[in-house]
């Protein structure tokens, strides 16, 4: 009786994959740019790390040269994808903080995050309500939280990238009340 698997497993060898060279390592990262959205930083560890992982032929590589190539290219645009990622991170109901971690991790100079964080910092309000909505906190509970929850309320929302003093003020309304502006 055949048997498919069989066949396939004796016929198969386990392939050694060729160290990287400069030809390699461009394909690799064009390929890399043209899946993700991503920052030259983040594209500079990517191709270091496969680099590690493979193997190096020929000249020394320079992994931060090629991402700043291609984002002279204008194939890689740190600001647009840190203004996306910002965007995204605030429909999601994460704060400040969160989205200002988040693009620091993600390699964007300090002059593209301070450009970024005061639009993140202009819908704190409608970002926070989004968080508590998604969460059932304060307005948005189906009952008033005792001051135990009210308190793991805050802090998941301080986790959420939220200021304390906001917070606060979310938590402890009950269900269906309105945030005053003159709290």
């Amino acid at each position: 009786m055949f048997h498919p698997a069989k066949n396939r497993s004796k016929s198969r060898e386990i392939r050694t994959v060729p160290p990287l060279d400069a030809a390699a390592l461009d394909r690799l990262a064009l390929r890399y740019v043209e899946r993700f959205a991503t920052t030259r930083s983040r594209l500079a560890h990517y191709l270091v790390r496969k680099i590690r992982e493979r193997g190096w032929d020929g000249d020394p590589a320079d992994p931060a040269a090629l991402a700043e190539k291609l984002a002279d290219l204008g194939y890689i645009d740190d600001r647009a994808f840190g203004e996306a990622r910002a965007a995204a991170m605030g429909r999601r109901g994460l704060g400040k903080r969160r989205v200002a971690g988040a693009l620091h991790q993600a390699g964007l100079v300090e002059e593209d995050r301070d450009a970024i964080v005061p639009a993140v910092e202009d819908r704190a309000l409608e970002t926070a309500m989004a968080f508590a909505r998604r969460r059932r906190i304060g307005p948005f509970a189906a009952v008033r939280a005792e001051r135990a929850e009210r308190e793991k309320h805050i802090a998941a929302m301080i986790r959420g990238g939220h200021d304390f003093t906001l917070a606060r003020r979310i938590a402890s309304l009950g269900p269906g009340e309105a945030l005053d502006s003159s709290d």
